[in-house]
């Protein structure tokens, strides 16, 4: 009998856990009509369709595709599995190459064509749905409504139109927020530095954004890129939207930032949410440069040490199958595995086993395990 796995996803935190369960149901049926035997159902929840390498349960379905668990991968449809061209065909090719078929229901069995115009479909898909989104919070915000996130110092404002329709993106003061706002403006004005005024904070009790304890970095930021509590503009009633895009690095999957022209910025301004006066700003600002100025020589130091020694130029290669290690009954004793797409880095590894849920991995014959000291 036809062994066949099953493979469900969905995209994002706003869809529902049971859209995995729909997904599994109608491939079960399609599994029953064909007299097919399940061996296996893996799974990825609110992770996005643009990239395989962060996905646990892909990266666990291709090791036992390597090693012949299963003859058919299954899924509702291509952009289920992946929305990357890139990605959808390496996957591709490597089931293909374990004698590993992938039939989707909606496209029925997949080969090189699906591969290529439903890649290339999924690829415009996605940059379109990207630039309508963009479009669609540039008019929220110049409308000063929030662009996305909500910022220490302020709650959401929950009210419907006429319709009854839900009207998102307004945002009001919360006064008891604002206060420790206002003090760490001062604080950081006169002089105490961010891990300082963390540290005390954290002493007394206060919660710091959504309800984590106090960090330096929270409050110190970044300049250039207007983030952390004091390099936010919002505070003096400015709105400012588009200061940085982010890009996916496809070696790692990861969301880079990058910095847009000043340009580009849309600006809003929104008296009604402003906590910070200007004189209290501008001393924030003047304190900032006091600090780029005195640190200058040691920051162009360092760089230039950094530069000159060789050794910090060297990385470690970047390899298409990653070797990592999995706990074994024993605390000891660990057993080596491989992930295929991943970058080796230990969170990505470790996390691989999570995707697949019909038992635990057991060791390749062929690998020996080894004992920690």
């Amino acid at each position: 009998m036809t062994r066949v796995a099953i493979y469900a996803r969905y995209s994002h935190d706003l869809q529902r856990d049971a859209s995995i369960e729909d997904q599994f149901r109608v491939c079960r049926e399609q599994a029953k009509r064909e007299d097919w035997r399940i061996v296996g159902t893996y799974k990825d929840a609110a992770i996005s369709g643009s990239s395989v390498i962060l996905r646990p349960g892909i990266q666990t379905l291709l090791q036992d595709a390597q090693r012949g668990e299963f003859d058919i991968l299954l899924a509702e449809a291509l952009d289920r599995i992946s929305r990357d061209q890139a990605d959808i065909a390496n996957l591709f090719k490597h089931l293909r190459f374990a004698n590993v078929q992938i039939v989707t229901l909606a496209e029925g069995q997949i080969s090189e064509l699906h591969v290529g115009l439903k890649g290339t479909m999924n690829a415009l898909f996605l940059k379109d749905l990207a630039a309508k989104t963009h479009r669609g919070l540039r008019g929220r915000v110049e409308h000063g409504k929030s662009g996305g996130g909500i910022a220490y110092g302020y709650s959401v404002v929950k009210k419907f139109d006429q319709r009854g329709e839900p009207d998102r993106g307004d945002r009001e003061i919360t006064e008891h927020e604002a206060e420790i706002v206002r003090r760490i403006f001062k604080e950081f004005a006169a002089g105490d530095a961010p891990r300082t005024i963390a540290k005390r904070l954290n002493v007394e009790g206060v919660a710091g954004p959504q309800g984590a304890p106090w960090i330096d970095t929270a409050i110190r930021g970044h300049l250039k890129r207007g983030t952390g509590l004091v390099n936010n503009e919002l505070y003096i009633g400015r709105l400012v939207w588009n200061r940085q895009r982010y890009l996916k690095d496809p070696s790692t999957g990861r969301r880079v930032a990058r910095l847009n022209p000043e340009s580009e910025w849309i600006i809003t301004d929104v008296p009604n949410l402003r906590i910070v006066d200007d004189e209290l700003w501008r001393a924030v600002k003047e304190r900032q440069g006091e600090i780029a100025v005195q640190y200058a020589n040691v920051t162009a130091a360092i760089r230039d040490a950094h530069s000159s020694n060789k050794l910090n130029q060297l990385r470690r290669p970047k390899a298409p199958v990653l070797s990592f290690v999995v706990a074994a009954a024993a605390p000891t004793h660990f057993v080596v595995r491989t992930a295929m797409f991943v970058q080796p880095t230990s969170r990505t590894a470790l996390a691989t086993t999570a995707g697949r849920s019909h038992g635990t991995p057991s060791r390749p014959a062929h690998l020996p395990a080894s004992r920690t000291s």
